[in-house]
């Protein structure tokens, strides 16, 4: 993956934010239970906030150079699963297992993108969008833990 200004860089990272965004927001109009259905718009929702701010970095210069950076647990779950494929209907748990692996991919990119960046400016947002698909993985493994413990396993 080449780039040959820090405006492709973005234009890249808007795209899959959109990308990411329209995923969950179709899934989530097909899902019957309110709880998954609730947490897929919250997903959309996330993904649409990063593009808006890729979108108008200019005017979020400030928010990035302001990002407070912390340490995100990560579970590895995702990193034990298989990759799945959404089908209509599929199990709370599949859905979960699904949108994990998928935000750990995004967080592989953005990390590659990063490690491949020699410009501060395109570091400091990889680094912004590393740690905000890092939480996105915590909280959905969290759910998936957490949803899992209640079933007793």
């Amino acid at each position: 993956m080449s780039f040959e200004s820090f405006e492709e860089i973005i234009q890249f990272a808007i795209e899959k934010e959109i990308e990411a965004a329209e995923f969950y927001t179709e899934i989530a109009s097909q899902e019957p239970f309110a709880g998954a259905k609730e947490m897929l718009e919250e997903m959309a929702q996330e993904e649409r906030k990063h593009q808006k701010l890729l979108e108008n970095l200019g005017q979020n210069q400030a928010a990035l150079e302001g990002y407070k950076f912390k340490w995100i647990l990560d579970l590895k779950r995702s990193d034990l699963m298989v990759d799945l494929t959404y089908e209509k209907g599929m199990p709370y748990t599949d859905i979960l297992r699904l949108a994990m692996k998928r935000e750990g991919k995004s967080l592989k990119l953005y990390n590659e993108l990063l490690a491949r960046s020699e410009k501060e400016d395109y570091k400091k947002v990889f680094k912004v969008l590393c740690q905000e698909e890092a939480k996105h993985k915590l909280f959905l493994e969290t759910l998936y833990d957490d949803y899992m413990a209640e079933q007793g396993d």
